[in-house]
């Protein structure tokens, strides 16, 4: 079964076929865009970037810190277990596993909040670059611009046109 991907680029194929055999006095005008080096090197990423980075670093620095306080908790114990009563030792052995338990739920969280703040973010900046491109095809009369492409020549990637673009309008 065809993925929706695959039906994406036999569609586009199709299109430029035809569109190809129905101009062949003209010439088609197409265009590329690589999106990984657009979310990667526009301002506008960079800035999603640092500020997602500078949202989540100070809880990702206190999971880090209750990691080490809790490997710390656990090399003492094991350093201890010989002379703890049986009783001491399994109650510390169930507190070590509660906390573990605990920040388990921590990272969990952590993780699901970071990958959702990073789809708002993400998805802000490829919205913006979409009306750029759209903006770009239409004051450009391309025929077509496609985003994502097996093979491209350069002569038609205008991924360096685009990141202009975006870096122009900076914050807006």
């Amino acid at each position: 079964m065809m993925n929706i991907r695959t039906l994406k680029m036999l569609a586009a194929a199709t299109l430029l076929a035809g569109a190809a055999a129905g101009a062949s006095a003209q010439e088609l005008k197409i265009g590329y865009v690589n999106s990984d080096r657009v979310l990667r090197d526009a301002v506008p990423a960079k800035a999603a970037q640092a500020k997602l980075e500078a949202e989540f670093s100070k809880r990702e620095r206190d999971l880090t810190e209750l990691a080490n306080r809790l490997k710390s908790a656990s090399d003492k114990l094991d350093k201890d277990a010989p002379t703890l009563t049986e009783t001491d030792r399994v109650r510390r052995q169930r507190e070590l596993v509660d906390q573990d338990r605990e920040l388990q739920r921590k990272r969990r969280e952590f993780q699901e909040d970071l990958s959702q703040r990073k789809n708002e973010e993400l998805g802000a900046v490829v919205e913006r670059t979409n009306r750029v491109i759209k903006q770009i095809f239409e004051t450009e009369k391309y025929d077509l611009i496609l985003q994502e492409a097996v093979f491209w020549s350069p002569k038609v990637d205008i991924t360096d046109k685009v990141i202009k673009a975006l870096n122009a309008q900076g914050g807006k």
